[in-house]
Parts: C-alpha cells; structure tokens; sequence
C-alpha cells in the first residue's frame, strides 16, 4: 500500500502451523494454467507481506505479487483490469507476465517486474481475494488480524508523516470490503499466536470441507 509496508519488525517466528500450509498449498490443483495463483489477503497493516515472505521461502522460493505494485494513489482499488490483463492472461498461457510498478514516492508508474508461471504464486495486498480473481485463484488465505488492531499497527509502522494517507486509505478500505468481502470466501484464516501462525479453515474451507469438496 505504501513505501515500507513490506516491512514488519513485530512478525511472530519460531515453530508454526506454515508447514501444513505449505503441503495444502503444494497440493492443490493448478487454477491459472499450470500456476496454483493463491491470494493472502487481510486488512491494511496485519502482516500479509511477512506471511507471504516466509510462505515463498518455504515454497522453494515462489514468486510474490505485491499489489502495492499495482494499486496507485488515484486508483487504491483500481488494479482488477491490469490484473486480469499484465497477470492473469499471461500466466493462464503458460507465459511470464509482466507488469508496471507504480513508484509511491514519485506517484508514477514507472520500470516493471516479470512474474513466472511458477507451480505457485503468491499475490498479497488488499483486495487479493476480489470477486473478480476468485475463478483464478487456487485458494484464498484470510490473514485475522482485527482490523483496528492492523490500522493501528500500520500508521506505527508508518509514522505521523503519513497519516494523512492513512485516513483515506482506511475509509478506502472499508468501502472496498463492504462491497466486496473477501472473508466470508477464505478457504483458510491464519492467525498470528506467540510461537507463530495457527492455520484453520476459513468460512468457505468450512462448507466445502461439511460438502466433502475441500481436502485440506
């Protein structure tokens, strides 16, 4: 979302419920062409950035969208049409996409980044888990950090020098999430506990699991 969002000295280490996750991750079904495209998801602030992280390092190094990259301060929710089109397109032919960044400080879109279609994707930021990805995306993961908990945490990291941007961003985001949820669509919710992460179904993982659709 912002410069040094990627950043997160107070993310949780040690022993952890990744592993599992990672198994879960490894064994689905490819959902974008051979890519199992998998979307971390949460609230501005509450570590998407530091789960992906450490979710690619276990996947043998999986690439990692940051939708920072994509979003910008005219279009904060505005990315779906580039998405479908620098990211999705390509990966969905077997191809590597290529997408424009958009540079924070300079408030332009300048330079690009190259995405392979690797076994898996990660895409994280805001909004990974929209509407309009979700026929893409192999599963959906819910980061449940409450979401003033994660506001606060983030304007912390921030600093007062942006906290401006934060007042739009946080009214941004709660009218994204009111017209568009992603929670209630999670096949897994990972909390953050004092040894590291606790994963369980999330509220769709809940159904198709009850249904027998879900095998994680």
């Amino acid at each position: 979302m912002i410069p040094g969002a990627r950043s997160d000295p107070d993310g949780p280490a040690g022993p952890d419920g990744l592993a599992g996750l990672v198994r879960r991750l490894r064994a689905l079904p490819p959902s974008c062409g051979p890519v199992r495209l998998v979307a971390v998801d949460g609230h501005a602030g509450s570590g998407k950035s530091t789960l992906a992280g450490r979710l690619a390092a276990r996947l043998d190094g999986a690439p990692v969208l940051h939708l920072d990259d994509l979003a910008s301060h005219d279009a904060l929710f505005g990315w779906t049409g580039r998405f479908l089109e620098q990211v999705v397109a390509p990966l969905s032919r077997g191809e590597s996409a290529r997408y424009e960044v958009y540079d924070w400080e300079r408030r332009v879109f300048g330079g690009a980044c190259t995405l392979p279609p690797a076994p898996v994707v990660l895409v994280e930021g805001v909004g990974a888990g929209r509407r309009a990805l979700r026929p893409r995306l192999a599963c959906v993961v819910w980061l449940g950090v409450p979401r003033e908990e994660a506001w606060a945490r983030g304007r912390r990291r921030d600093g007062p020098g942006l906290a401006g941007f934060w007042d739009g961003w946080e009214r941004a985001e709660e009218r994204h999430f009111a017209a568009d949820p992603t929670l209630p669509h999670a096949d897994l919710l990972v909390r953050r506990c004092a040894r590291g992460y606790l994963v369980l179904p999330g509220p769709r993982g809940e159904r198709e699991k009850s249904a027998g659709g879900y095998g994680g």
